[in-house]
């Protein structure tokens, strides 16, 4: 019983003088569990893009998938200091001079996938607001395509070729418009890390995980990217191809 009282005792006092450090550091603490990235909020309801899209679907997507590659890329980010000083774009594009390979990996996997998820969400729009593109984006379109309906079978061939999981994208390369599609979570923006795609500036990309689209269309991805032309966000689209 004296051991054990002892033992205890040590251990309350041990305890006792952690929590008494804690509470006289409280900014150092939080600083140090804060995460550098956070989910961002959906600009619409889970609903808003049915029946293109499933509520349940866009739940699981945003809170379940999204949200896990801003976990794993807080938790890789915490061992780097330095790279989490970075914004989300300067990191992804600092990413081929890091010299540690499963962390360059990491948050390439991480960081790409939180990235293309932001992007992805701000492309959509429930289909009563899903617009036109603007003059300038429709004539570029046809200069680089032929037609609207040209670039929607090369784009969706693009995104149902595209084997396993990966993304398609509409991108601007030397000032023009070009069609490319990456693997798992990398984009055209890598640059120096995706030597197998154009890279550019995206303007419009396309999930084709099939954590996107199986609950709803199960394998029937071509089904999946005949819905989504619905509820593209053009307005956003012809933004980006402004700026």
């Amino acid at each position: 019983m004296k051991n054990s009282f002892s033992l205890d005792r040590r251990k309350f006092v041990k305890l006792g003088t952690l929590a008494a450090t804690a509470a006289l550091l409280p900014h150092a603490a939080s600083a140090q569990t804060a995460p550098v990235h956070k989910l961002p909020a959906l600009p619409y309801a889970f609903d808003a893009l049915e029946p293109h899209i499933d509520a349940r679907t866009m739940e699981i997507h945003h809170g379940k998938h999204h949200a896990a590659y801003i976990n794993n890329l807080n938790i890789a980010l915490a061992t780097a200091p330095e790279l989490a000083k970075q914004p989300l774009e300067s990191l992804l594009a600092s990413l081929p001079t890091v010299g540690d390979e499963a962390l360059r990996a990491t948050v390439r996997n991480n960081g790409g996938g939180h990235w293309n998820h932001d992007f992805f969400w701000k492309t959509l729009a429930p289909a009563e607001k899903s617009g036109k593109p603007s003059a300038e984006l429709s004539a570029a379109i046809n200069a680089a395509f032929g037609s609207m309906d040209a670039f929607k079978k090369s784009f969706g061939e693009a995104a149902t070729k595209r084997f396993g999981s990966g993304w398609a994208w509409l991108i601007v390369k030397d000032g023009k418009l070009k069609i490319t599609s990456t693997a798992n979570q990398d984009n055209p923006a890598m640059k120096g890390l995706v030597p197998d795609a154009d890279l550019g500036t995206p303007l419009l990309g396309l999930d084709v995980w099939e954590h996107a689209y199986y609950l709803h269309y199960q394998n029937r991805r071509p089904d999946y990217i005949a819905a989504w032309w619905n509820i593209v966000n053009w307005p956003a689209v012809s933004e980006r191809f402004k700026a």
